[in-house]
């Protein structure tokens, strides 16, 4: 792969836009704020594109958090999660799920949405079902302010890993 820096615009934003769940303007921004050597490894394009998140402010943050799917929800029962959410959410057996995890992620999906008014976000890879539930039902009683900033860190992680698999 020709590194970060050196790539034509077409191709950076034909590798990277997919990085934030159907956030293309983080990759859109992050090139437009001019790429160099530091940007050549996962770390530091990550690095950059939290930058461009981080500084974008509230309303465009909330946007990038309901641009993620539930886990186990309706789009994935549909089979219309991107193909990074489908091979994710299949890793931690969510596609797998026995009926009464199933009916528990939906029931969880509904009050975490109701509650926040973005879906729950997790990192899914590494983890199972059990992991998943438990982390839902630990976060689903938080404040407001302590979510908001546990979804993008958890967004932010998820960017992470889709970055390593591009390019290292």
């Amino acid at each position: 792969m020709v590194p970060v820096s050196q790539m034509k615009r077409e191709d950076f934003l034909a590798t990277f836009a997919g990085v934030y769940e159907h956030s293309p303007w983080v990759a859109e921004r992050a090139w437009d704020q001019g790429l160099t050597t530091a940007e050549d490894t996962a770390k530091g394009l990550h690095r950059a594109m939290i930058d461009v998140v981080e500084t974008a402010g509230r309303e465009p943050q909330m946007s990038l958090l309901r641009a993620h799917p539930d886990l186990a929800g309706k789009l994935a029962a549909r089979g219309d999660l991107t193909t990074d959410s489908s091979a994710e959410q299949a890793s931690a057996g969510l596609d797998r799920c026995t009926q009464e995890e199933f009916s528990t992620l939906q029931n969880l999906n509904n009050r975490y949405k109701t509650t926040f008014n973005f879906p729950f976000i997790v990192a899914v890879r590494g983890r199972n079902v059990a992991d998943i539930i438990e982390n839902f039902q630990t976060r689903i009683d938080n404040d407001i302010e302590i979510e908001f900033d546990e979804a993008r860190q958890q967004v932010h992680h998820i960017a992470a890993l889709r970055l390593n698999a591009l390019i290292d």
